[in-house]
């Protein structure tokens, strides 16, 4: 029997690659923490008490794959949720695990 409405392969494999993103316990806590508001490096480092290479390393990924967005003041650049569907994912996955 053939599966209605299953999107492409690309998309399947595009949504695998996302959710690969979600699966690392320092990315969460970074979009976690840019979930609340947002902030720059340092002020990262200071909440999640981890270094600024290592928070810097995880957040090129999270820019990269669209997940968070950037925003310059000056010299310093603020990090922000890319968007509502970043604060859905996150509250939908949180609300399940506490099920």
């Amino acid at each position: 029997m053939e599966v209605l409405n299953m999107p492409k392969d690309e998309y399947l494999t595009d949504l695998a690659d996302l959710f690969k993103i979600f699966g690392d316990t320092t990315r969460l806590r970074i979009l976690y923490a840019l979930k609340e508001r947002e902030m720059n490096v340092s002020d990262l480092s200071e909440v999640l008490n981890m270094n600024q290479s290592a928070i810097s390393h995880q957040l090129k990924t999270l820019r990269t794959n669209k997940l968070v967005a950037t925003r310059r003041d000056g010299k310093a650049i603020f990090y922000s949720l890319a968007d509502e569907h970043i604060h859905t994912i996150i509250g939908s996955g949180m609300e399940h695990v506490l099920e």
